[in-house]
């Protein structure tokens, strides 16, 4: 698969998960496709499965906004918030393709904080 064939499927995948289209946003996985939250020390096993977890959180989006999407080949990044009643999530997903599928792919969350005062004169605000 092409670099931009792989871009638009990942898009496909991101316009999905942020209407709520479960059977679409799971679309881009592979069958035994494993997915690894490392921060919480979980691994889903099969698309069914992570498809099963997704449909069964309890909160959904109010908000998911793509910042960017990098990769080339095999190797997918995509850089996104989510909000969930009004408290948003910085997320990181890498995906590993295959075939034009997803076969592994981990997913970092962090909550935003307030940037300390010590540090302003070297920093600007992201807008």
């Amino acid at each position: 698969m092409q670099n931009e064939q792989i871009l638009e499927v990942i898009n496909a995948h991101w316009r999905a998960s942020a209407a709520g289209d479960l059977d679409a946003e799971h679309d881009i996985y592979e069958d035994d496709a494993i997915c690894d939250y490392p921060q919480s020390g979980e691994r889903i096993l099969g698309r069914i499965n992570l498809q099963a977890l997704r449909s069964h959180h309890p909160d959904k989006p109010s908000g998911f906004e793509v910042k960017r999407i990098q990769g080339e080949g095999n190797l997918w990044v995509t850089e996104y918030v989510i909000t969930y009643k009004a408290r948003t999530t910085c997320t990181v997903s890498i995906m590993e393709f295959r075939d034009g599928k997803v076969v592994h792919e981990t997913q970092y969350f962090s909550d935003p904080f307030k940037a300390p005062d010590w540090r302003r004169q070297w920093v600007q605000q992201i807008p």
